[in-house]
């Protein structure tokens, strides 16, 4: 129960772990009591799509989808697929094959559908036939809320589609506590399904919205700040991509769809994307004969996520790791493993504003002296500038950007990020020209030409991005001309002959020839509408709603007068509205385009065909690793049967059998941030110490008061604090069996302004957690495990 619960209509406390069987009870609910968006449903998502009949539901096959082989833990996805004709649609596998793996299946050209929704193997009815199983007594038994108030919850979402009305939107809001299971990624594919349902994708005040943990987290990503992208979320090059032809011919998509029907399909320009960004690059270097030094870049053969990287330092495959702004001994799981792997390693460098516990990771609770004088790893901690001490953009979770100036100036010998990365570059760079090493042309050919070369100016970084004209330019339509040499004003300029580079392609048109557009600060927002279309600059294309085409009906008129945001217009015949249309312009409604351009299908998709999801094309319930109960679905399957572990010696899994039958769940709290406002005055005087959350039914059961310390244990460690009694947070009957929960917030450690202060031995929350990862994004499973609560 939270300050957002207390102003709710309605508060639901579910058990942590369990939000795919509430998600699907409204999905239920809303599909049996007809408050679905139907003209919606059959035009703008792929529910009149029909299925390969050799596709199976986790009903017909003991828990899993077709295709699941047991030894290798993984699915063969060919039956993840439409029925029809032909071989377009692009491979959609969410990893790139490697090595010689063979071609990955492709989507049909033409794919035989159902506009009634009846036919039994269409999406509709197939999702109907998934989520039937999930009614409301299945839900009480599997989330713990009694079933009268699920109901109450379920009406009061669905009802905005009550009596067919189409009118109003209604938006899902989640954090962390969705994303941080082994089955995150599918919670949040629910709530995807469900606002296709309910028509609420591509409509201001819809779709579903992520609060980040902080600020960039969008921007990060956008950027490539995982594995398997590039910037403007590319695919990666793999081993068996052996040239810039055979990578385009993978990961570029082509319409896949009913015969009338339409697609814009504008993954379809992938190479005018690929190329710029290598021109971006390798600039002089990247010509068509060499494929854009497509050879240049590397292929990625294996799984090369944090998490994996901290496993491979600890088998000692990793020598040594670079950590700026990421406090990784706390903030991963079972921080007891990522200490053991940071004593194996040669060196460490931080980049950090204090000292954290990566930088100083001997020192934790339990390490003896002994031990420390065993450990040979060469620390170097760097100052950094902080927040207000440096300038450049952030991107928030609606995709705007916006440009910050700096504030402060850097205290003593710090240094900005750019500058100490850029140093480490150019001292590689300058070994490379001296005594040589295998395959230097990477290196030597990338492009670094800033004003200032050891430290670049970040608005020169944002042009780069932006991408700009190597040649004249003319628009064959307009006649508009761009000269050599200047800034490109969108991507719609971008070529695949090499006249154009480019860093980021949904990025381009955010520094144009007027300037910086992120750093505009016009707060006038003339549709009353919440879009503030010269507040910074939103990607795509200053886009405020994604997919905007799908807020008019198939006549291209809006499901809601009075807030209309693009429309068709007869007399200009063109798309126009109060938002820039995220779609062709001039593509008439009889066309019979779908809104969801950036699919090959050109609609929404509820069922996710072929390898867009590693653990299956549609959600299903299943429980955390560490549960106190199987799953009531399917006992023989209880858990996500692709999920990521590992299986080192730290890395182990309690059951209730070992006594660990408390459900726990660790989060951050308002006055605190992260692991680093432990070391600013005031919020460490709001929150002084760590505590553990527990139920007042709970603490009076083993007879605990409040701020008396207690033990939480798991299979992994144990964690010591004082206990705090409310009434936020109450026991639940789970599958018939009372369930106690306790939390935990994260923020604490063993350095900060009490911990230095007092010499306390805090331990780390992530002492508890357990090293097992969603299959798609690789996110721990933080939000739901298994321990034991005693009086310590």
């Amino acid at each position: 129960f939270t300050r957002t619960a207390s102003v709710a209509d309605l508060f639901c406390q579910i058990r942590a772990g369990s939000d795919i069987a509430f998600l699907g009870g409204v999905i239920r609910y809303a599909i049996e009591n007809s408050r679905i968006a139907k003209d919606y449903l059959v035009n703008y998502t792929n529910a009149a799509f029909l299925l390969k009949s050799d596709f199976k539901l986790p009903a017909d096959t003991d828990g899993v989808f077709s295709g699941f082989d047991a030894k290798t833990q993984s699915y063969d996805k060919s039956t993840w697929n439409y029925a029809g004709t032909g071989g377009g649609g692009g491979s959609d596998a969410t990893h790139a094959p490697s090595g010689s793996a063979p071609p990955a299946p492709r989507l049909p050209e033409k794919v035989e559908f159902d506009l009634s929704l009846q036919n039994p193997n269409c999406v509709f009815q197939l999702l109907k036939k998934h989520f039937s199983r999930y009614t409301p007594e299945m839900v009480e038994r599997i989330t713990g809320i009694p079933s009268e108030q699920f109901l109450k919850a379920a009406d009061l979402f669905t009802s905005i589609r009550k009596d067919g009305d189409m009118k109003k939107a209604a938006t899902i809001i989640y954090a962390v506590g969705w994303t941080q299971h082994t089955f995150g990624t599918q919670i949040i594919r629910t709530a995807a399904i469900l606002q296709l349902l309910l028509g609420n994708v591509g409509r201001a005040g819809g779709g579903v919205n992520a609060l980040r943990g902080h600020s960039n987290i969008q921007g990060a990503t956008d950027m490539a700040g995982i594995f398997d992208n590039l910037p403007g979320y590319l695919k990666v090059p793999t081993p068996a991509d052996t040239s810039f032809d055979s990578w385009m011919k993978r990961i570029t998509p082509t319409p896949s769809k009913p015969g009338p029907w339409d697609s814009f399909n504008y993954y379809g320009n992938t190479p005018k994307f690929a190329t710029s960004y290598l021109k971006a690059l390798f600039g002089d270097a990247a010509t068509k004969q060499n494929g854009w030094a497509f050879d240049y870049l590397p292929k990625v053969d294996r799984n090369y996520s944090w998490v994996q990287m901290w496993d491979d330092m600890y088998s000692g495959t990793v020598k040594g790791m670079l950590a700026f702004g990421m406090n990784g001994v706390a903030i991963g799981p079972d921080s007891k493993k990522n200490i053991n792997a940071l004593k194996k390693a040669d060196w460490l460098v931080v980049g950090e504003i204090y000292p954290d516990e990566t930088s100083e990771f001997w020192k934790s609770p339990g390490i003896t002296q002994d031990e420390m004088k065993q450990i040979q790893t060469t620390v170097y901690r760097l100052p950094c500038a902080g927040f207000a001490e440096k300038d450049g953009s952030f991107t928030n979770s609606a995709r705007w950007l916006l440009w910050k100036n700096t504030a402060l100036p850097m205290p003593g010998d710090c240094r900005l990020d750019q500058a100490i990365v850029s140093q480490i570059f150019l001292k590689i760079r300058e070994l490379y020209k001296k005594d040589g090493g295998k395959f230097p042309d990477p290196v030597l050919n990338l492009t670094w030409n800033y004003s200032v070369p050891s430290s670049p100016a970040l608005a020169e970084v944002l042009k780069e991005i932006n991408g700009k004209a190597l040649v004249d330019l003319e628009d064959p339509t307009t006649k508009q001309q761009i000269k050599a040499g200047q800034q490109l004003p969108g991507f719609a300029w971008l070529k695949d002959d090499g006249t154009t580079s480019c860093g980021n392609w949904i990025y381009s048109g955010s520094f144009t020839e007027a300037g910086n557009q992120t750093a505009r600060r016009d707060p006038s927002d003339p549709s009353n509408l919440g879009l503030h279309p010269g507040w910074g600059w939103s990607w795509p294309a200053n886009r405020r709603v994604l997919y905007n085409r799908a807020s008019c009906d198939a006549d291209g008129k809006p499901w809601d007068p009075t807030r209309k945001q693009v429309w068709w217009s007869e007399s200009t015949q063109k798309w126009v509205g109060n938002d820039v249309p995220d779609f062709k312009t001039d593509s008439k409604p009889k066309d019979h385009m779908g809104p969801f351009i950036m699919n090959p299908e050109g609609v929404g998709r509820i069922f996710a065909p072929l390898g867009a999801f590693a653990d299956g094309p549609l959600p299903e319930h299943y429980e955390p690793i560490e549960s106190p109960i199987d799953n009531p679905l399917h006992p023989g399957q209880t858990h996500n049967p692709v999920v990521k572990r590992y299986k080192t010696p730290d890395d182990k899994y309690g059951t209730t059998k070992d006594g660990y039958t408390v459900v726990c769940t660790t989060y951050r709290l308002t006055e605190l941030y992260h692991y680093w406002t432990k070391n600013n005055p005031m919020n460490v005087q709001l929150v002084p110490e760590p505590f553990v959350e527990i139920s007042a039914e709970m603490a009076q059961e083993m007879g605990i008061t409040g701020g008396e310390k207690v033990k939480v244990s798991s299979i992994r460690g144990e964690y010591i604090a004082k206990a705090m009694v409310t009434k936020r947070i109450k026991s639940m009957m789970i599958d018939g069996k009372k369930v106690y929960q306790i939390g935990i917030p994260i923020h604490q450690g063993y350095r900060g302004i009490k911990e230095d202060e007092n010499n306390d031995a805090r331990t780390l929350v992530n002492l508890l957690t357990p090293t097992v990862f969603d299959p798609n994004a690789y996110t721990p499973e933080f939000k739901g495990f298994l321990v034991k609560l005693e009086r310590a």
